[in-house]
């Protein structure tokens, strides 16, 4: 069996892992491996083939993680208003207990409600920011 024919079984097995996995870094793997391929196809040895594939596989998986690290994450789902329907409406705030929580009254329920850290517990009106678990996370209005 030609050296670029085992290339390419070990891509597939790469690309087929990967799509059983969901992860991207085997695609990058892969990518590396049809280098190798294709590197056996120009008439390289196998020490040039191996290179090859080190090369592109691992500048390919170095790429996607710098990639992946410098993305902006976006916010949590417990703060998204996609996700939950409370996120940006208000409620009023009549007085704080001295454990830091309030007891608010929102959608005919009584809610009990934080600040967020860093911000000064004031009475008014507040906007919900977040819900974590059965609690309502609040920013002045």
């Amino acid at each position: 069996m030609a050296d670029s024919t085992l290339w390419w079984l070990a891509t597939g097995i790469a690309v087929a892992i990967e799509m059983a996995t969901g992860t991207y870094y085997l695609l990058m793997v892969a990518t590396g491996l049809a280098a190798g391929a294709v590197t056996a196809h120009l008439g390289l040895g196998m020490a040039a083939q191996c290179v090859a594939a080190a090369v592109v596989g691992s500048g390919a998986t170095l790429g996607l993680y710098l990639r992946q690290k410098n993305r902006p994450r976006g916010a949590a789902a417990s703060a998204s208003p996609d996700v939950v329907m409370d996120v940006g409406n208000t409620v009023q705030v009549d007085a704080w207990l001295p454990d830091g929580t309030a007891s608010v009254f929102y959608r005919g329920a009584r809610w009990t409600a934080v600040h967020r850290a860093g911000q000064p517990a004031s009475t008014g009106t507040h906007r919900i920011a977040e819900v974590v678990g059965n609690r309502l996370v609040l920013d002045k209005a």
